[in-house]
This record gives C-alpha cells, sequence and structure tokens, in this order.
C-alpha cells in the first residue's frame, strides 16, 4: 500500500512524517528530499537542467540551488520546465523503492504537491496534513526566516486546502504535537488493522 501524505506549506508534514517513521516495518520515501538529490546525482537530470538552464545551474558539480531559484521563482514556465525534467525521474524512482519495500506495512509518500502533479494516481490513500492558516504563516516565517508576503506568495501555488481535503481518506490537524500523534497512532491503527 502506498499512502501519499500532503498539506500546504507550513502545515507540519515533518512533523507527521517524523512520527509515522517511529513505526515498525514502514518505509518512507520524501519527494523533495530525492528529488534535490537525484538533481546532484542523475547524468539525466543534470543534461537536461544544464541545457535548458545553462552551465551556471551547477557550480562545483553541486546544483546551484539560488541561481536556479532565481530563475524559475516567479516564473510559471520555467517552473514547469524545471518540473517537467525532475519529476519523471523522481516517479521511476519512487516506483523502484515501492518494489524494493513491498514486504512493508505500507510505504508513506510525503509529496507537498501530490496533487498538483498527479501523484495521488498511483496512491492508495491519501492523508492531509492541516493547520490554520494563521498558524501555518507563523511557522514558516519563523523557519525560513521569510517575509509574510514571500510565504503568501508560496502559497499561492498549491492547491485550495479545501480541494485536498475533499480527496483525502484521512485528515491530521496539526496543532499541538500531543493531538497529532493521536491522530497518527489512530490513522496507523486503521493502515494496519490494528484495534486502538
Amino acid at each position: 500500500m502506498v499512502i501519499g501524505l500532503t498539506g500546504g506549506i507550513g502545515s507540519g508534514k515533518s512533523t507527521v512524517v517524523n512520527m509515522f517513521s517511529e513505526f515498525k516495518n514502514i518505509a518512507v520515501y520524501i519527494a523533495d528530499d530525492e528529488a534535490k538529490k537525484l538533481m546532484n546525482t542523475s547524468t539525466q537530470i543534470k543534461t537536461q537542467l544544464i541545457a535548458e538552464f545553462g552551465e551556471q545551474v551547477y557550480l562545483n558539480n553541486e546544483l546551484n540551488r539560488p541561481y536556479l531559484a532565481s530563475i524559475v521563482f516567479n516564473n510559471k514556465e520555467r517552473l514547469a520546465t524545471l518540473n517537467a525534467i525532475v519529476h519523471p525521474i523522481v516517479k521511476e524512482h519512487l516506483q523502484d523503492f515501492i518494489k524494493e519495500n513491498s514486504s512493508k506495512d505500507y510505504i508513506l509518500y510525503e509529496n507537498a504537491i501530490l496533487f498538483e502533479n498527479g501523484s495521488n494516481s498511483f496512491c492508495d490513500k491519501i492523508i492531509t496534513v492541516t493547520a490554520p492558516k494563521d498558524v501555518k504563516i507563523n511557522r514558516v516565517i519563523k523557519r525560513d526566516n521569510a517575509t509574510m508576503k514571500d510565504v503568501k506568495n508560496r502559497m499561492k501555488n498549491q492547491w485550495n486546502e479545501a480541494k485536498k481535503i475533499l480527496q483525502s481518506n484521512y485528515l491530521i490537524e496539526n496543532l499541538t504535537l500531543t493531538k497529532t500523534r493521536e491522530q497518527v497512532l489512530k490513522i496507523h491503527n486503521s493502515l494496519t488493522k490494528k484495534l486502538c
């Protein structure tokens, strides 16, 4: 079983993933982390990025993130080009990961843009992590040392939360660690058919 986990920026997906990763016999795949690794290790991605964005997209054989971000940050077409290069390779990598971990109870697949890039189509169930908008904004400002304007701009690139919730099997409201942990345990038990 592949369980998709998503949520808007600042909802606390990482906190929830860490709680799930404490359970034995599950595998966790974090799309963003794997994409970052693949952008540095996949010759296919490197070749395409250099062809599309120029030699300076890599410095000393490492992805030049600030340079790439400056190109795609406020340009939807360039961002779409970047995603078209990276996402198919990440998808292949995920499929291999699923095969390698087929003996696990389930695979937790964390992806901030699960619905936006169509990855929800190969998930058996979906969990959306949520929190009130002001809480999310404050978390991101604190975490990324960002301005409120920056955070709101990043939020605009993600699906409306209500739309995500409607297409999810489970919802975790991430406000306090204790309550969040209770919700995580309940979902894990439901997925593994254990009695609470």
